[in-house]
């Protein structure tokens, strides 16, 4: 039997989280990517961004530790039928921004112009902070700009995170009823198809059978 709660101590237990607490955690700001870029060599970054959305980015190219020479590397932004978003040739640190047209690949490319050498050459370290959607946004100039109060803006910048993940959604659900169709127009065609298969297995079973039995026939070996 189960002992009755001490009075004046609340027993603990897991409350659900309300739903700003949740969409606060969601707005963590993303944390930007670094990575080694050996000389003479091409590394690219890719992502998949929904339609009509900001896209902002910084970049920094750090030189080689020990290096004489400063860093040295171009940068394109493409998207997956190849057009130029952005390209900058000896980049070493800037931004960059655009907004898409529609659901598409795009894919951010760093080449080294460095050369490899003989030796061991240090490689080059790119950093990377690109933002789309409700990160790209700068919500310190949208206060400027409609004087709004602190809790104003992040009651708007809420507000945009629920409009996104609700976007979000409808998209997702619009990619599972094109999927669910063409999976059903897939089966139809396959019933079709097995249909149209027995019946030509059907007739030419058919036409074997008369045309064996007329040649059995012809040599006299039945009647």
């Amino acid at each position: 039997m189960p002992l009755p709660p001490l009075p004046g101590r609340p027993r603990l237990g897991r409350a659900p989280l309300p739903p700003l607490l949740l969409l606060l955690l969601l707005v963590s700001p993303a944390r930007p990517i670094s990575f080694q870029l050996p000389g003479k060599a091409r590394k690219c970054l890719r992502e998949e961004i929904h339609r009509d959305t900001l896209v902002t980015g910084e970049y920094e190219i750090s030189a080689p530790p020990g290096s004489s020479a400063g860093p040295s590397a171009n940068l394109k932004i493409t998207d997956s039928a190849g057009h130029i978003l952005y390209a900058k040739e000896d980049a070493t640190k800037g931004k960059f921004a655009f907004t898409t047209e529609d659901y598409d690949m795009f894919e951010a490319c760093f080449e080294s112009k460095l050369p490899v050498g003989t030796g061991r050459m240090p490689d080059q370290l790119v950093t990377l902070d690109m933002k789309h959607g409700v990160e790209a946004k700068n919500y310190e100039e949208i206060a400027k700009v409609e004087k709004l109060k602190p809790l104003e803006v992040e009651l708007r910048r809420l507000e945009d995170l629920s409009e996104s993940i609700v976007n979000d959604f409808a998209y997702m659900k619009k990619r599972e009823e094109e999927m669910r169709d063409t999976n059903e127009s897939t089966n139809t065609r396959v019933l079709y198809f097995s249909i149209f298969s027995m019946c030509c297995l059907i007739g030419l079973a058919t036409w074997q059978v008369f045309y064996l039995r007329r040649f059995f026939k012809a040599k006299k070996l039945i009647e």
